[in-house]
């Protein structure tokens, strides 16, 4: 590291977790950011701020003059910009020096496989099963750890499955079918700041995965009441009757 990242890093480095060593794991990480939305919008923020070298942004969508209400990577200058291009600016505002790559465009099949490819995690801010679903299965074939996130009304959930970890559980196994509508924002709500909130503790855990500073929650799933504040944690096993597991 020269004395701009030296300086620009001192916060983080001084934690005894991290150190230099943490810090250049940071720097050497390529992370796959799916959904730059209300999730992804501060999961990206967060980890260009705390030094992670380079970021797979991917989505298809374009930003809308609902997004702003909690999006928080884009701004209304950005309404009508695709989504990456917008995030892209603010990720380059807060941290010039983190690379990127763009992909706009719906990720399945070999293109998933491709960018997942890249990265040594993935972390998922989509909002319906299927895609979920999809990432999920790949994130499996390709033996990369997933860093899971969901909010909708006032309630949100974080769970990490990897799949280098004996028995870690999947997504499905939290999941095993699930309900679209359930997911959706336009039809439910959602309160702006639990989006932040629930995205933020998704960086916070990819960003432990990377320096190793503790544990992460591999086998757990974190339920979050923002109308009561009440976290919960639960555990979450593997369920032996999950396909992607067999």
């Amino acid at each position: 590291m020269n004395d701009d990242q030296l300086l620009r890093y001192s916060r983080q480095i001084m934690l005894p977790q991290v150190d230099i060593a943490g810090q250049e794991r940071l720097l050497a990480a390529n992370v796959l950011i799916v959904g730059l939305g209300g999730l992804g919008s501060p999961i990206a923020l967060y980890l260009a701020a705390a030094g992670v070298g380079h970021l797979i942004l991917a989505d298809h969508d374009t930003v809308d003059l609902s997004n702003l209400q909690r999006q928080i990577a884009h701004h209304s200058s950005s309404v009508g910009k695709a989504k990456v291009d917008s995030a892209a600016e603010s990720v380059r505002s807060i941290n010039p020096e983190t690379r990127l790559t763009l992909i706009n465009e719906r990720l399945a099949g070999a293109g998933l496989a491709r960018a997942i490819a890249g990265a040594d995690l993935v972390i998922d801010g989509t909002d319906n099963f299927a895609v979920r679903y999809t990432i999920n299965n790949a994130c499996f074939a390709a033996n990369k750890p997933l860093v899971s996130g969901a909010a909708i009304r006032m309630e949100g959930q974080v769970a990490v499955f990897d799949p280098r970890v004996a028995d870690s559980p999947c997504y499905r196994c939290l999941y095993p079918s699930g309900d679209d509508v359930a997911l959706n924002c336009s039809e439910n709500g959602v309160a702006a700041p639990l989006v932040g909130i629930i995205g933020t503790v998704q960086a916070m855990e990819a960003w432990k995965l990377i320096t190793g500073a503790r544990t992460p929650l591999i086998g757990y799933v974190l339920y979050l009441d923002a109308q009561l504040m009440e976290w919960h944690k639960l555990r979450l096993r593997r369920n032996p009757a999950c396909p992607i597991h067999h």
